[in-house]
């Protein structure tokens, strides 16, 4: 189906809102949430379910770049009105939108939230919360001057295990925390050449608003849409951008931490296209409460990750390699990473993770979906009691290893306090800074192997080379 088909087919399409039937304006108020959803395609889709799967929840407008995912969406919300280009949503509904949904490509994120919030509309925004330093602080400081309900789509950071870990660390488990590891072998890196040549572009995909406020490449098949485009430095923000967001949460969370002061990227050099395959980045970060006078932070990325390192070696040996099964019992190879939860053996290091090395042992923080194990000298400790006692003293209640029924419950926190039933876990002020230090180990990629510092008052590197990459131009769309 492409546009113009799709637009003569649905009685709601964007150019045809004004002869929609005056019924389909009738959304209750009051108690209930209208919300319209940028990007409804893929995660977008996900999210468009979690959120709508809240009793409280109207969708109002649906608005999609491509009009396969529209058509996929309208059929689920038939009674909502669909747009291709988010500024004509906005500026066509105004009143009748109470919230807004942002599940667009990384580049579009901080330009579609800065608008809606300009229109003081609470924003819910995919992670990572922006494409650039400067968009994140900008981001942060209109939803405090403006009051509003926020959250950034880190759906795990209210799963049980990593609110058990948090309060865990914060408890003093392992003592004062003076190192973190994390990694994921996923790869949304690219090393090869740009393309050449250019493909015609597919009836369904308006390219001109996918490329939106970023240069807007000749169209390639395979390339940028729909989910090659996190490899790109143009549109995504690569594996630390992805799952590294995800994985940070926990630690900088429960560490109670701010921005780095220094960051290494250990990567190849820079082809100015695509992010590195594989990254070692090195953060140092003040010291906080709960960590030692200062902090060091190494994330691994890409193919093999993490390497050997004393402080993953686990009782019993290492293997990375191993046959994984999933929460289900349900073997997966390790080719495999996703948000399906692979569980590691006894003496296996998870694919995905985080390791807490403090003065008093370590915590092996698995992603996710599996409890934290503490480690001391060289043998698994029993915090069976611990856990007990923290679940109990915070209501944590018993894990529940269902991601369908346990993936909605951030969404959910979010409806709930718009409807002033609570307060959001992630709100801009905390995802502003977490999306700062993951983009700054981006930016510390284009200068493989040296040491950039970074001056958290005045939101500049000292190296004024790097400065550049703080922020980019908007192009006119």
């Amino acid at each position: 189906m492409n546009k113009r088909e799709f637009l003569k087919t649905s009685t709601l399409g964007a150019l045809g809102v004004m002869l929609a039937p005056s019924w389909l304006r009738a959304f209750p108020t009051g108690s209930r949430l209208r919300t319209a959803h940028i990007g409804v395609g893929n995660m977008g889709g996900e999210d468009l379910k979690a959120i709508s799967s809240h009793a409280d929840v109207d969708v109002v407008a649906l608005c999609d770049v491509d009009a396969l995912n529209l058509s996929a969406a309208h059929k689920l919300h038939p009674r909502a009105r669909v747009f291709f280009d988010y500024r004509v949503m906005l500026d066509e509904l105004g009143d009748e939108i109470d919230a807004v949904i942002v599940s667009t490509p990384d580049h579009t994120h901080a330009p579609a939230a800065m608008l809606a919030m300009q229109m003081n509309k609470s924003v819910y925004c995919q992670k990572p919360l922006t494409h650039y330093v400067s968009e994140s602080r900008a981001m942060k400081q209109l939803a405090a001057e403006k009051g509003l309900v926020t959250q950034m789509g880190i759906q795990v950071h209210s799963f049980y295990d990593y609110k058990l870990a948090t309060l865990l660390i914060q408890s003093g488990i392992i003592g004062k925390v003076h190192t973190v590891h994390a990694w994921s072998p996923k790869n949304h890196g690219y090393d090869g050449p740009p393309p050449e040549g250019e493909d015609p572009i597919p009836t369904q995909l308006d390219w001109n608003l996918w490329a939106g406020t970023s240069p807007k490449p000749p169209y390639k098949e395979g390339v940028y849409h729909p989910g090659v485009w996190r490899k790109l430095m143009d549109y995504g923000c690569g594996t630390l951008g992805d799952m590294g967001v995800h994985i940070f949460d926990t630690p900088y969370n429960a560490l109670q931490l701010d921005v780095p002061r220094t960051i290494t990227n250990e990567c190849r050099p820079t082809n100015g296209f695509g992010f590195p395959e594989h990254n070692t980045v090195t953060y140092e970060f003040p010291g906080t409460e709960y960590t030692t006078r200062s902090l060091k932070w190494i994330w691994y990325d890409g193919p093999g990750a993490p390497p050997m390192h004393e402080d993953l070696a686990l009782p019993g040996g290492m293997d990375t390699q191993a046959e994984r099964k999933n929460a289900n019992g349900k073997t997966v190879g390790t080719g495999k990473v996703s948000l399906d939860p692979m569980v590691a053996g006894e003496n296996e290091l998870p694919d995905q993770g985080a390791m807490f090395v403090g003065r008093k042992g370590r915590l092996l923080l698995p992603h996710f979906m599996q409890l934290p194990r503490k480690i001391v000298k060289g043998k698994y400790v029993d915090i069976s009691k611990e856990i007990a006692e923290v679940s109990k003293a915070h209501g944590l209640g018993e894990p529940i290893r269902n991601y369908d029924t346990e993936g909605p419950k951030h969404y959910h926190q979010f409806v709930d306090a718009c409807l002033g039933k609570g307060e959001c876990s992630a709100p801009f002020e905390y995802a502003s800074r977490l999306t700062e230090t993951i983009l700054l180990g981006t930016i510390a990629g284009r200068f493989p192997g040296e040491t950039l510092h970074w001056d958290a008052d005045t939101a500049k590197f000292e190296e004024e080379k790097a400065n550049q990459y703080l922020t980019g131009e908007y192009r006119k769309f």
